[in-house]
């Protein structure tokens, strides 16, 4: 089977950012399959280009086939410019995937929603089949956070997802939380594939000692978030619970990671004069183990609005894989995972006060934070590892080649547990 992905933010291991179509897609040509992957040429998570040119084709070493694809390098300077730039990777990946012959299945992951419609036109073009893969709910999310207020562009935009659920001859979801919106605005046969982690990467064991000694930390607990800066993860509500916490010169906050809002909240630290507080630049994700093993509690956290508690953050799975107790400000479907592995503390959302007292709980407690964090390895290793999922994924995708569409609602609507 050739499958061809379209995914504009799509990163290798030595890069920054999250990686699972990356694990995907090397299990999958492990497994005797061919994959073309037509990605982007700017890195989502720092803006950085990573190819210049039109396009650029390499083969990794198991054999994933990689085309970057002409991108429009201003992604992180305001919402038209990010429009720009994913109408840029639209039209390009769809000059781009004309070339690649042979292909059995067109894989399109939203957001951002516009590569999918690239996905479902070349899958009509070639007579393949078309995957529509959901990581988060747009425009639903956009709107819920008032990046999308224009009534023209909200009512465009949900005609859209409308128009790719109904037109999509399967549909995954990294959530289950997603599946009540898909099925009302018409997708028709769906998958879960959870967010997941590749076990095989974190040693809950390993105490950080090279990262801590490298930024010297040695004396100190670390507070560890890492990934995006943006809008969604309300990072300003963690600079509040350090101002709360400055008493204690031990705990320090960790900022691992970049993103448009990465500057402001430098800004806000400094004009708080926060001494418990680190910003870190993004690290490629081959060195994220070695990072987290560092910390002492890991911090997950999003705005509180409800769209957000339909969500499986990534993040969260790789804090638990690397056997660290999880603080979470997150509410709804991921709240449910953490606390049924007993694997860290949920405080309510955008409740710095809250956060503060949980850190500081926390940090008193390292013999409850070791038997949490072995908790969350232990659980993700027996319900959320990406090779396991990966086995899913490919289920689903002979299924559809194969014509064969036969399975239960129920058995199709589990997710990793």
């Amino acid at each position: 089977m050739h499958i061809m992905l379209i995914h504009q933010a799509f990163a290798e291991l030595g890069e920054p950012g999250g990686t699972r179509h990356y694990e995907f897609a090397r299990q999958l040509v492990v497994k005797g399959h061919q994959v073309t992957v037509l990605a982007g040429q700017v890195s989502y998570l720092t803006g950085e280009r990573i190819e210049k040119g039109w396009l650029k084709k390499k083969v990794d070493d198991v054999g994933v086939t990689i085309w970057r694809c002409y991108t429009y390098p201003s992604w992180h300077r305001s919402f038209v410019h990010r429009v720009l730039s994913f109408l840029s990777f639209t039209l390009s990946s769809f000059l781009s995937g004309l070339q690649v012959k042979n292909v059995d299945l067109v894989w399109g992951t939203s957001p951002p929603i516009f590569q999918v419609l690239t996905a479902w036109l070349l899958a009509r073009l070639k007579g393949a089949r078309f995957l529509f893969e959901v990581r988060d709910l747009w425009p639903y999310f956009a709107v819920a956070v008032g990046v999308l207020q224009n009534p023209l562009l909200i009512r465009l935009s949900e005609w859209l997802e409308r128009f790719l659920y109904r037109r999509a001859d399967h549909v995954i979801l990294n959530s289950p939380g997603f599946v009540d919106h898909v099925e009302r605005r018409g997708a028709r046969s769906i998958d879960i594939v959870p967010n997941g982690v590749d076990i095989t990467m974190f040693n809950p064991h390993d105490n950080g000692e090279a990262f801590r000694r490298l930024h010297g930390l040695e004396d100190k607990i670390l507070v560890v978030y890492a990934g995006a800066h943006g809008m969604s993860n309300d990072l300003g509500v963690v600079l509040q619970a350090a101002e709360h916490l400055q008493e204690n010169r031990r705990i320090l906050f960790v900022f691992l990671g970049d993103g448009k809002e990465k500057p402001n909240l430098m800004a806000t630290a400094k004009a708080k004069s926060l001494k418990n507080v680190l910003f870190l630049p993004p690290v490629p994700k081959v060195e994220i183990p070695g990072a987290l093993a560092a910390a002492d509690l890991c911090l997950a956290i999003l705005r509180p609005i409800n769209a957000y508690k339909t969500t499986y953050p990534n993040k969260v799975f790789d804090y638990m894989a690397a056997g660290r107790a999880v603080v979470l400000g997150i509410d709804g479907e991921i709240r449910e995972v953490l606390e049924k592995a007993g694997a860290g503390v949920a405080v309510t959302p955008g409740d710095s006060k809250a956060l503060a007292d949980a850190v500081r709980t926390l940090a008193d407690e390292p013999e409850l934070r070791r038997r949490m964090g072995l908790a969350g390895h232990d659980y993700v290793r027996r319900n959320f590892d990406r090779p396991s999922l990966a086995r899913k994924l490919l289920l689903v995708m002979e299924k559809m080649v194969g014509g064969d569409p036969s399975n239960d609602r129920e058995s199709r609507l589990s997710g990793g547990e």
